[in-house]
């Protein structure tokens, strides 16, 4: 299962209906009440201008200490509707949880 989280939503005044949000996400293990079985968590999320803003904090992210694994992505979102497209990954690091698209 993948959680996108946009951070901000951001509504423009001028003639655009989209706007696009560069996410790095990062991902932290944490032991499941119930059965003890570890399973990952989101642990920071940050939101970036730029695509290579969000892949290179992913790449620092991912050898951090604690951190399991992390997301660069993009997703665009409708500014009139609200709603927020598929991710389009840029990169993914270390363990991350699967992704299907709807």
């Amino acid at each position: 299962m993948f959680i996108v989280n946009p951070i901000f939503r951001t509504m423009t005044s001028d003639q655009n209906t989209e706007k696009v949000h560069y996410i790095c996400q990062t991902y932290v293990e944490t032991k499941a009440a119930n059965d003890g079985r570890l399973k990952l968590k989101i642990g920071k999320q940050f939101q970036y201008s730029t695509a290579s803003q969000a892949q290179d904090r992913a790449e620092r992210e991912a050898s951090l200490e604690g951190c399991v694994g992390a997301d660069a992505y993009m997703v665009s979102e409708d500014l009139t509707s609200g709603e927020v497209g598929q991710p389009n990954f840029l990169v993914r690091l270390g363990k991350v949880p699967d992704f299907e698209a709807s």
